[in-house]
């Protein structure tokens, strides 16, 4: 009998691994609404801004990134993974001049698990194809619900120096809710090239959002979050 029951454990593990980690049953968001922008998103002023000669960066998507490392938690962790979820299409205006930055996320075009990405977070294993695709499905539906939550948008409002260092006053408003944060961070200025880069800690219950789980808790994502950020931005109108 006890090997019976241990049977039945390791199968009911496997099965709520299968669905955590199930294939995708959505296809991508059209690149049309991928691609939108927010409501009120103050582009216009950026750009009026910028036209008048004053200086204003706009953000380089090519060479930024969003990084977020999630862990796992739960009494069977050990047949889940850990995540690395990432976005290369961030938008936005930075200007200096009005203290100001402004930006977004479009969350349909986040990535899971690239294998640089993973490596760097001190990742030593890599998920395959299908759970990648499970994860990412059950991220953008079930966790980040993005179909009526499409954007991360992100306001920076303050910018001080003081014998530790700069950080920002920054206003993130994900999954319909707003938080403020101080942010340490690093910031280059080179010529037409501003290169802003740190660090923030969170818990996806401060937006709302219930880390996914299956078997009663048994597997699950952790509450708390680790993001990292570098934003290159270009002088606009140049």
């Amino acid at each position: 009998m006890g090997t019976l029951r241990l049977k039945q454990t390791s199968v009911i593990a496997l099965l709520a691994l299968l669905a955590a980690c199930a294939p995708p049953l959505r296809e991508k968001a059209p690149e049309s609404v991928a691609r939108a922008t927010p409501e009120n998103f103050p582009r216009g002023s950026y750009e009026q801004a910028a036209a008048q000669g004053k200086v204003v960066y706009r953000i380089d998507a090519a060479h930024s990134l969003i990084a977020i490392t999630v862990r796992r938690g739960g009494r069977l962790a050990r047949l889940g993974h850990d995540h690395v979820v990432a976005s290369h299409v961030t938008e936005g205006y930075i200007s200096p001049e009005e203290g100001r930055a402004d930006l977004y996320v479009p969350l349909d075009e986040l990535a899971v698990d690239e294998s640089a990405l993973r490596i760097e977070a001190g990742l030593d294993t890599q998920p395959d194809a299908s759970a990648i695709a499970g994860t990412r499905t059950n991220m953008l539906d079930r966790v980040l619900e993005t179909q009526k939550f499409p954007f991360a948008v992100i306001h920076v409002n303050r910018l001080e120096n003081n014998q530790a260092g700069e950080r920002l006053g920054v206003v993130i408003t994900l999954h319909g809710v707003t938080r403020t944060f101080e942010v340490p961070t690093g910031m280059e200025t080179a010529g037409d090239e501003v290169n802003v880069s740190g660090s923030i800690e969170f818990n996806q219950s401060d937006f709302g959002i219930e880390p996914f789980s299956v078997l009663g808790g048994a597997i699950r994502v952790e509450d708390h979050l680790s993001l990292r950020f570098k934003i290159n931005a270009r002088r606009a109108g140049r």
